[in-house]
């Protein structure tokens, strides 16, 4: 009947078609190999030539829409792709068929059928019907074509609820093999469930706002301390189109769990106002004030009603502290600093008390000293993730996310098969398709393991998702929009669910950490160069009268340096805290002492100045000015070589700060001149200068009496003279007398007009 039917013009039927397809290829292949095979008499061997796809492999395949994702019975099911012919040669007559079934039992049957590259006759699916298909007379080696296809939902064949396969393939001849044969397949998954489950799977969805840091720890004098950003690349982000600007406008009809870093939330505050933008060796003026406002207030208007989780500011990676940081003192208390900081962050900023009890490690992944540095922030939920927390017992169903750990902490697992479905290139139609309709598989093939036990699920997806992967993941959900077999959940609930006494609750080994993600983590010389900088940090803030202007913007510099963005990016992050302290220690030099030049004493006892500059715009004080003499004969306040006076400057002022000092010889004394903090830390360089000691000697001062007194010797002369005159003027009846000299005019000498000395001469 089926040769009738081929002298009649007719298709036989879908499955009397695929057992001659499936005889054909079986027994025409090996013979037509065995001809080939056989090289002509005394021919040369043939240079091998280049490897291309071969068989069912020939065409590749791309679904790039499946609509609806989840149909229902009265439903078209529509299906558009792309075949790209990879062989060498034109395959004619490519027929398009569509193939649904059949149906997969359990998510290790979905993962099987989504490994599959080849045809396999027997269990890939069968075609739908020669009335869903589309031909094509050629397709060219190398040339792409677009495919439709549309079928009515109750041609499907889908009986009872579950996962079902769909695949597309292309069939056809070459002029190597001219039978039909398949040369192309793609597979996909078909959710079939028409009504809601009687039960459902209580899921969760985290949808993470994280950005990597862009504001450095520089702010300008002015009052508002305009801050200072590494580029405007966040602003491309909250653009429309950008990645944050998608994950707020798609999660905003979805439900899902908000997970913020405050960090983000700050630096675009930041940014709604006066910012500067470094360029080159300056700045520039922001101009992206109206992006970063919109997208506060659409921000701020989705979670007023939603569920927002905290992180501590700018997500530090706690993996990194907890084993390569932990051991530097200084580190705990920075990450705490940073749990302490998230909730006034956020509340400030959005208006909505978020949860702070949640720590989130890199990929969920965690050991027993990730899950003590977590706690030590005040963290009693730590996201972790399956393929961390792997079940010790087969347990013939995925359990309930929470499992307690121990100490009142609780590790919420999310599933990681659910969660890294979205981690790759969701850019092309093709991938962000599969991904979609895998997920929706997974979660209905999961509910479907023990109907009878509810049970809570948490996806936790990229950090940092791309827009392509944002876009994704809320296909995905929206396919979820029915109920049919979950229900959603918010991350404070899937926590305080009863967990399943089942499930493993036993911590991973450390060296169960992965070595891929141990590799990417921040090394020891980060937190080293970190506590440098506190340190820095600390003195200063003692001699300010504003400390609040330079303790916030360093200390969230500080947390920004243990972000977990920087991971896999060591020079950024080197780069990133070495201009935090490069420009701690340019505020730090804006206190200091002027130079002085060599000091001249005339004398036993002289003020000696020393003048302290403060270049900042706010004043200092708290300082102290310590002298010290290497010549014990050089005194200060009669009571030793050393002395020290407080010191305190106005903004943009300099102080002098005198010092009594006290010679017992002549001779050179060096001086040293340092600052110091109240407490006896030293700051800022010192400073030496040489003081010369000129005391007054025993024959100076005979030789000046000496002087003296042949001064008044000569006067005494000069008065007799004229007073013996003057008696013989009046002796001779001459009443007028001589005339009489005036007073002598005193002998100055020239001024000098060569230049003074080097040195400072400072007389009593």
């Amino acid at each position: 009947m089926a040769e009738a039917a081929d002298f009649q013009g007719t298709r036989p039927s879908p499955a009397r078609r695929w057992l001659r397809r499936t005889a054909s290829a079986v027994l025409g292949a090996p013979l037509l190999a065995g001809l080939l095979a056989v090289p002509a008499a005394g021919a040369a061997p043939a240079a091998e030539p280049a490897k291309a796809p071969t068989g069912s492999r020939t065409v590749a395949v791309s679904l790039n829409t499946l609509s609806p994702s989840v149909p229902a019975e009265d439903d078209t099911l529509t299906v558009s792709g792309t075949l790209t012919n990879k062989g060498k040669e034109t395959i004619s007559s490519a027929e398009v068929d569509l193939r649904v079934g059949p149906r997969l039992s359990g998510r290790g049957e979905v993962d099987d059928a989504s490994k599959r590259s080849a045809y396999v006759p027997g269990v890939d699916p069968v075609t739908v019907g020669d009335n869903y298909t589309v031909k094509f007379p050629k397709l060219a080696k190398g040339i792409s074509q677009d495919f439709t296809l549309t079928v009515p939902v109750d041609k499907l064949g889908l009986d009872d609820p579950g996962v079902y396969q769909l695949g597309v393939s292309v069939s056809g001849r070459t002029t190597t093999a001219p039978y039909e044969q398949v040369l192309g397949i793609e597979r996909s998954f078909l959710p079939w469930q028409p009504e809601a489950s009687d039960s459902r799977t209580k899921l969760t969805f985290l949808w993470p706002l994280i950005a990597s840091p862009h504001v450095t720890a520089e702010t300008r004098s002015d009052e508002q301390q305009t801050p200072v950003f590494t580029n405007d690349e966040l602003a491309k982000e909250l653009a429309p189109g950008g990645r944050l600007e998608q994950m707020v406008s798609l999660g905003s009809r979805l439900p899902v769990t908000w997970v913020v870093d405050p960090d983000l939330l700050a630096s675009v505050a930041a940014m709604a106002g006066k910012y500067e933008v470094e360029s080159g060796d300056t700045t520039v003026p922001g101009k992206n004030q109206a992006v970063a406002k919109q997208w506060l207030t659409a921000l701020e208007k989705v979670v007023e009603d939603g569920k927002v989780i905290a992180l501590p500011f700018a997500d530090p990676d706690l993996a990194s502290i907890a084993h390569r940081g932990k051991n530097v003192s200084g580190t705990l208390s920075h990450l705490q600093n940073a749990s302490a900081v998230a909730a006034t962050t956020v509340e400030t900023i959005l208006h909505v008390k978020p949860s702070t009890d949640f720590a989130w490690p890199v990929n969920g992944a965690v050991d027993s000293s990730i899950v003590d540095v977590a706690t030590s922030a005040g963290a009693h939920n730590v996201i972790a993730r399956s393929d961390s927390f792997r079940e010790s017992t087969e347990l013939p169903y995925t359990p309930t996310a929470a499992r307690p750990i121990g100490g009142g902490t609780t590790a919420v697992v999310a599933d990681a098969r659910l969660s890294t479905l979205f981690d790759g290139d969701m850019s092309r139609a093709g991938s962000s398709t599969r991904a979609v309709q895998k997920f929706l598989a997974q979660t209905l093939a999961l509910t479907e393991q023990a109907p009878d036990n509810e049970r809570s699920i948490v996806v936790a997806p990229p950090r940092m998702p791309t827009a392509a992967q944002a876009q994704t993941m809320a296909r995905a959900l929206e396919g979820l929009a029915g109920n049919r077999w979950t229900q959603p959940s918010d991350l404070v609930a899937a926590a305080e669910v009863k967990p399943d006494p089942r499930a493993t609750s036993k911590l991973p080994r450390a060296s169960a950490y992965p070595k891929k993600l141990r590799a990417q983590e921040l090394p020891t010389q980060a937190f080293q160069d970190i506590r440098t900088t506190q340190g820095s940090l600390d003195s200063f803030e003692t001699i300010l009268t504003q400390p609040e202007r330079v303790v916030t913007p360093f200390g969230n510099a500080v947390n920004r340096s243990m972000s977990t963005s920087w991971r896999g990016r060591s020079l950024e992050t080197q780069q990133y805290r070495d201009a935090v302290r490069d420009y701690l220690q340019s505020l730090t030099s804006e206190v200091q002492l002027i130079e002085k030049s060599d000091v001249t004493l005339s004398g036993r006892s002289a003020t000696i100045p020393v003048t302290v500059q403060n270049k900042l715009v706010q004043g200092v004080d708290r300082l102290v000015l310590r002298l010290t003499s290497d010549n014990i004969r050089l005194k200060f306040n009669d009571d030793g070589s050393m002395a020290e006076l407080p010191v305190s400057v106005a903004g943009g002022h300099s102080q002098s700060v005198k010092f009594d000092t006290a010679t017992s010889a002549n001779g050179r004394a060096q001086v040293t001149a340092r600052l110091y903090t109240e407490d006896g830390t030293q700051y800022g360089e010192e400073m030496t200068f040489t003081v010369k000691v000129s005391e007054v000697t025993p024959t100076v001062l005979l030789v000046i009496a000496g002087g003296l007194l042949l001064l008044v010797l000569a006067g005494i002369r000069m008065y007799s003279h004229r007073k013996r005159a003057v008696a013989s003027d009046t002796a001779d009846g001459n009443g007028d007398g001589p005339e009489q000299p005036s007073d002598p005019t005193p002998d100055t000498g020239p001024e000098s007009g060569a230049p003074s000395g080097t040195g400072e001469k400072v007389d009593r």
